[in-house]
């Protein structure tokens, strides 16, 4: 059995200790989960938000017998696991301050894509909300986005359907363990999206889809995505939670109006007369929300820095464009291994300069091509 895997999943299961937390307990050990548990007890109460007691649940824990009848799981359903130090991990949501240590998944975790989009709404939708959510969809196919939701009834399965039929990679993201389907009656097409796309949740496998799993469910949803699309929904309920979080990761949140005498609208128009969400009225509008200027191609041109000679911030920032042009913000902050005040300076200056031009969404483009000192 391998070490890692079972420091990895028992880190996940010390009472009081959160993500937050056991990020901060990785960090304070170099990223090590086993070295967590070798710790002494005097060393662990001296990490900020540990104290006496968390430090003896560590030392207490000794449920290795649960853990090694979870690996069986895994193996059983062909679970695979992502922990945070995984490259694998979506960089997105790793920059979430709540995000799960550890993701299970099954199909293809291919959340480093370049471009993502998290779709969600009612699950009571109407045949106009059906009907534009799936063309948005197909008139994105150019783009080649990544679709994300969860696999609800309504809005939900109605763009993961359109997904599939317009051979994009699609990902549900559940609040359950990955051993079983809810609801049951989409198993068809989860089954299909094990082969373009797949499963994501942060739940072992045994867990049922409890009311309260949703909202946390929902963060991941918000989080591994550039930008939320909110199709139809009331002023309350899952997808205005979705709504919310995103904003509050600094994500684009977009909404579809809809007639206001609509209740099933009545949330998208909340969010827009609140300046949560900007108004979406096609697939142009969303590429230009979030900065897809044009369709990813084999030749489309590197940008190559010349003639200047960087500070070690400036480099670090401009090396990102040289491998992909334009890039979210959150990913330069990710990516970069700078502060996020230190990162925003550099953008600053670079962008006062005449290097870097910001766009919708959050978005940088790399212009100064050929500027020379």
């Amino acid at each position: 059995m391998e070490s890692a895997l079972v420091y990895q999943l028992a880190l996940t299961r010390i009472p009081m200790i959160g993500h937050a937390l056991a990020r901060e307990l990785l960090k304070h050990f170099n990223w090590s989960p086993e070295a967590i548990f070798r710790a002494r007890k005097t060393d662990l109460e001296r990490i900020p938000g540990i104290g006496p007691l968390r430090a003896q649940a560590i030392r207490e824990f000794r449920d290795f017998p649960g853990i090694e009848k979870e690996i069986r799981q895994l193996e059983k359903y062909q679970i695979c696991t992502c922990f945070i130090t995984d490259p694998l991990y979506p960089p997105l949501l790793k920059d979430c301050p709540d995000a799960p240590i550890l993701l299970y998944y099954r199909g293809q975790m291919d959340c480093n894509h370049q471009r993502t989009l998290s779709i969600v709404g009612t699950r009571h939708q109407t045949a106009y909300g059906r009907e534009l959510c799936a063309q948005l969809i197909r008139n994105l196919r150019s783009y080649d986005p990544i679709v994300i939701s969860g696999l609800a009834l309504g809005i939900d399965i109605t763009a993961h359907q359109a997904a599939l039929e317009n051979g994009l990679k699609t990902i549900a993201v559940l609040a359950h363990g990955l051993d079983r389907i809810y609801p049951p009656q989409h198993q068809t097409i989860a089954r299909q999206m094990l082969e373009h796309g797949g499963w994501i949740s942060e739940f072992p496998p045994g867990t049922q889809p409890e009311r309260e799993h949703f909202p946390q469910r929902n963060r991941i949803i918000a989080g591994m995505s550039e930008g939320t699309l909110i199709v139809e929904t009331g002023v309350s309920g899952g997808s205005m939670i979705t709504a919310y979080l995103a904003s509050g990761y600094q994500r684009v949140v977009m909404a579809l109006p809809g007639r206001v005498t609509d209740l099933r609208s009545a949330g998208c128009l909340s969010l827009i007369r609140n300046q949560i969400a900007v108004p979406i009225t096609s697939a142009d509008d969303i590429a230009e929300e979030l900065g897809w200027k044009q369709a990813p191609g084999p030749t489309a041109a590197k940008p190559q820095p010349l003639f200047h000679e960087w500070s070690p911030a400036e480099q670090a920032i401009v090396d990102l464009f040289v491998e992909k042009n334009p890039r979210h913000v959150e990913e330069i902050y990710l990516y970069s291994r700078l502060s996020s005040t230190e990162a925003a300076s550099v953008l600053l200056q670079l962008e006062l300069q005449g290097y870097l031009r910001s766009m919708p969404g959050k978005m940088y483009e790399w212009i100064g091509l050929t500027k020379s000192s």
